[in-house]
């Protein structure tokens, strides 16, 4: 996931989204920016992304820390012309947590309704039930390393499409290790496709790359594309 470009102002998740019935249309968002896929299946497609406030999660290698709070109340539509204006079919919704914000999945039917080819990005902690089945989701599953592998939810992957991607963001061996138990105990490659992640600067890459290689794994090793070229430029 990544950063810059459009909001300010408070976090809305799902046990405070009630406080504001009147709001039915509007998300609390972060940022909306146009910048190149950084990873999946689709990494090198220029993407708008919608990325929303808030999360639930603390991953001690996180680098959108920014998004866990501020951003400003947008309703659909204008969250849609602002997409619109970037003229590319390509949308990918982020975070933070973009679950954590209960009227995520009716954005979601709206863009899929208008036309765009939709991913999401999420944490994996959060239901992905009901999620439209015309959405790729991209669904962490947290290693160790992160401090969060306790809030994975197992549910999630009997709700994963064969469209859908499953990414581990591995920190060393240990992670790499657990990643890998993961992905037989689960018949993950059977499911949908997998991705493998080093943290950028904690794993050298070339690393887990062999350690790919020699285990013959069935799985997608990736970089974060945007960081190569931008390093960490928020809105790139």
């Amino acid at each position: 996931m990544h950063g810059n470009a459009t909001p300010t102002a408070a976090n809305e998740t799902q046990s405070d989204s009630a406080r504001v019935p009147t709001r039915h249309r509007q998300l609390k968002i972060s940022e909306i920016f146009h910048s190149l896929q950084g990873e999946s299946s689709r990494v090198g497609l220029p993407t708008v992304f919608v990325r929303l406030t808030g999360c639930p999660l603390r991953c001690v290698w996180c680098d959108t820390e920014y998004a866990f709070h501020g951003g400003q109340w947008m309703d659909f539509e204008a969250i849609t012309n602002e997409i619109r204006r970037h003229e590319t079919p390509y949308v990918c919704v982020t975070g933070g947590e973009p679950l954590a914000q209960k009227r995520c999945p009716a954005l979601l039917d709206e863009l899929v309704q208008h036309g765009f080819q939709v991913s999401l990005e999420t944490a994996g902690a959060l239901p992905i039930e009901g999620i439209n089945p015309a959405v790729k989701i991209i669904m962490d599953l947290k290693a160790p390393g992160s401090g969060e592998s306790a809030r994975n939810r197992w549910q999630n992957i009997d709700h994963l499409k064969p469209a859908d991607e499953v990414k581990f963001v591995i920190a060393d061996e240990t992670d790499y290790r657990w990643s890998v138990e993961q992905l037989h105990r689960h018949a993950l490659a059977d499911r949908c496709q997998v991705l493998f992640s080093p943290v950028a600067g904690e794993l050298p890459p070339q690393q887990l790359a062999e350690w790919v290689l020699r285990d013959h794994l069935p799985v997608r090793f990736q970089l974060q594309l945007h960081k190569i070229i931008w390093n960490d430029t928020r809105g790139k």
